[in-house]
């Protein structure tokens, strides 16, 4: 007998799949800092973003998503708190008129960039503090864990590809927000990339905290 169940493992890659390209909070904040810092410098809040979904992974697994159910106010102040620093966030792009909060490498110059630490922290709070990928993933991970397996190495892979999957989703919509900044940039739309990249975020915001 194997380490995993190759018949459930067939059904698992395509569900999560869906479940990761489904337009979300994390996909959203990736297409918004594609669009303004580039696929390569958001790929520190994809870091982020990937220790918060496999934390939140192991632990619907291990059963530590039941004591966030029995103690909610915990988890809803959390959830509070990133929501409000999202949307400060996209506050700081629609007050920034005339020049770019955030951007891409190559145009970056003397403008600001933001910090390697500022975009892990985006990741891993959006991640983390999601109910709706806590909901996900208590409700789909399990079934897919055969209790006549061991489950350390079941638990492994699965976590593995649901990464592998997000990496790959993220990568899409970060892709595809850095091709829209340009094609802004060069009509000189800097406020309009600011204001879309900015509704964005406090849309990313005020789903996390109310959502």
């Amino acid at each position: 007998m194997g380490l995993i169940d190759l018949s459930l493992l067939a059904l698992f890659v395509p569900t999560f799949f869906i479940v990761s390209i489904t337009p979300g909070m994390c996909m959203t904040l990736a297409l918004t800092l594609g669009m303004t810092v580039g696929v390569r410098r958001a790929g520190w809040m994809m870091l982020g973003e990937l220790a918060g979904v496999a934390l939140v992974s192991v632990s619907a697994v291990l059963g530590i998503a039941a004591l966030m159910l029995k103690y909610p106010t915990a988890f809803t102040v959390f959830k509070y708190l990133g929501g409000a620093y999202l949307a400060w966030v996209g506050v700081q792009m629609w007050r920034s008129r005339g020049r770019m909060v955030m951007v891409a490498p190559a145009d970056s110059g003397d403008k600001p960039i933001p910090a390697r630490r500022a975009l892990v922290t985006q990741g891993f709070v959006t991640a983390v503090a999601n109910p709706k990928g806590w909901a996900f993933t208590i409700a789909l991970l399990p079934p897919f864990i055969n209790d006549s397996l061991p489950l350390a190495p079941q638990l492994a892979v699965l976590v593995a590809i649901i990464l592998l999957l997000e990496t790959l989703c993220m990568l899409i919509y970060a892709g595809g927000g850095q091709t829209l900044g340009r094609l802004l940039q060069r009509g000189e739309n800097v406020t309009v990339i600011n204001r879309i990249a900015g509704s964005l975020m406090l849309g990313v915001g005020g789903w996390l905290a109310f959502g």
